[in-house]
């Protein structure tokens, strides 16, 4: 399956369209076909993952497949929501089984083209699994709507004048640009997906081109015609290529976009939007902790604190957006030097126990050189070879930290800090916990979406608000039939 020539490694990554398994069989040149012609079954082409370099194989697209006319109403549309989560609950009990093959072999590949080590990848898979839940799942829903049955049925409306009305959360047509870090993303994009009664389109990303297609393999192991599997298909293309963009991106093809990912990502998107065609947009975020003078009230507190702010930058290994990178901290200079040196311990035990050896990227590694020798301004904990950089400094460093690299800026007061919060801000990790209610109006004023105790990026409440958002709601088409005045 894998031909391995040091980084050169050749990896198959399958397509999957409303049911059925494609395979790329030979390497092909050119470029995906367009809408309105057909490329050669079993043809394939050869892409490199984004971090890596590492080079994986797909079929060649044939874009006449991805699209669902809109003469079709979506497959979903008459099962009920209840039935769905039953089969999204079987779906999460078969990828959780260890004697899955295909989610076995999922990681394994995924593992030579994505960042994290395949450890960390087994457990992220397994952990992405308990989303399919049926408590979580039923609450997801409830919370998203005000009144669930509209995404069942007609629901009557009558207002203060008399005139009736009907309102349906109808099932859309949505295109999934998906982030690599974490498989869970696929799990709950897939799920959601199912829930709104979507005709799903997947873009998977270069460092992950497999987790989807082994989710709705397994679906498809469950029940190949079952309505869910005939609504979902996941494929690969290089974001940007305007050949595919352009000819899919379209309002006579699909309602929404439902974009993660970074800057360039969503800019590239952007462009495509008119009447019609709308983002609903996971974008870039950056995720603080805020930290109190109360940390320093005894060794085992400051301990306790530096614990869980290192719990909190190293979520993912610091590869996802609820991972903390700046950590505004109350005090002297003298204190925000124990609380670093405390902070970068507890990120090199942590980084050591993942079995993450990844060095800093080069032009990090230049910057971070560079502070190290200012240190009337700086003060910088470890190397930049992977195993855990901590950076003090009085105001924030112009650059963005990533793999296990935290910057702790040290403040006079809190109130200092929130000057620094803005829309992209999205989780604030905060200590101690009985002072959050004293910010939380600022922080939300200043554009923050979430605030939680420090320690607790990860973990959220079932149905909450994701990046200032129902993201259910946004996703139906919503319909209304007016039925005059009785």
């Amino acid at each position: 399956m894998t031909a391995t020539t040091d980084r050169q490694i050749s990896v198959d990554a399958p397509f999957f369209l409303r049911g059925e398994v494609v395979e790329g069989t030979e390497s092909t040149a050119g470029t995906a076909g367009t809408a309105g012609t057909d490329s050669a079954e079993g043809s394939a082409e050869t892409h490199g993952s984004r971090e890596l370099g590492v080079r994986f194989r797909t079929p060649r697209l044939e874009l006449d497949r991805l699209v669902t006319p809109r003469t079709e109403v979506p497959p979903l549309l008459d099962v009920p929501v209840t039935e769905i989560i039953d089969f999204l609950v079987e779906t999460g009990r078969k990828i959780a089984d260890p004697a899955n093959t295909i989610m076995q072999e999922c990681i394994e590949r995924m593992a030579s083209t994505h960042v994290l080590p395949a450890e960390m990848l087994f457990r992220q898979a397994r952990y992405a699994a308990d989303y399919l839940d049926r408590k979580l799942l039923t609450t997801l829903v409830e919370r998203n709507f005000p009144d669930p049955r509209a995404l069942d049925e007609w629901v009557p409306q009558r207002d203060h004048t008399g005139r009736k009305s009907f309102v349906r959360a109808f099932g859309p047509r949505l295109v999934h640009v998906l982030p690599g870090n974490s498989p869970g993303v696929a799990v709950k994009s897939i799920a959601e997906g199912a829930l709104v009664k979507a005709v799903n389109l997947f873009k998977m990303p270069s460092s992950d081109p497999f987790t989807t297609v082994a989710i709705l393999r397994t679906m498809a192991e469950i029940d190949p015609e079952h309505p869910i599997v005939r609504s979902m298909s996941a494929v690969y293309w290089r974001g940007g290529d305007a050949s595919v963009e352009q000819a899919l991106y379209r309002p006579q093809y699909f309602d929404k976009i439902v974009a993660w990912g970074g800057g360039p990502a969503i800019d590239n998107v952007i462009k495509y939007l008119g009447p019609g065609f709308q983002l609903v947009s996971f974008d870039p975020k950056t995720s603080i902790s805020m930290v109190g003078r109360e940390a320093f009230a005894s060794p085992e507190t400051l301990a306790l604190t530096a614990d869980r702010t290192s719990s909190d930058v190293m979520m993912l290994n610091q590869e996802a957006c609820v991972s903390s990178r700046f950590i505004y901290l109350e005090g002297t200079q003298e204190e925000a030097d124990r609380f670093s040196a405390a902070l970068h311990t507890r990120i090199v035990e942590r980084a050591a126990d993942s079995g993450d050896r990844r060095r800093l990227d080069a032009d990090l590694r230049e910057q971070i050189d560079t502070l190290s020798m200012l240190e009337d301004d700086f003060r910088v904990w470890g190397r930049t070879d992977g195993t855990g950089v901590v950076i003090r400094s009085d105001e924030p460093v112009d650059f963005h930290p990533s793999n296990k690299t935290a910057n702790v800026v040290r403040v006079d007061s809190l109130d200092d800090a929130v000057r620094y919060v803005n829309v992209a801000t999205q989780t604030v990790g905060f200590y101690p916990f009985d002072r959050m209610a004293d910010y939380r109006d600022r922080l939300a004023s200043g554009g923050a979406q979430r605030i939680v105790h420090l320690g607790e990026a990860g973990p959220s409440t079932i149905g909450n608000p994701h990046d200032a958002m129902y993201p259910l709601h946004r996703f139906v088409h919503w319909m209304a039939h007016e039925d005059g005045v009785e």
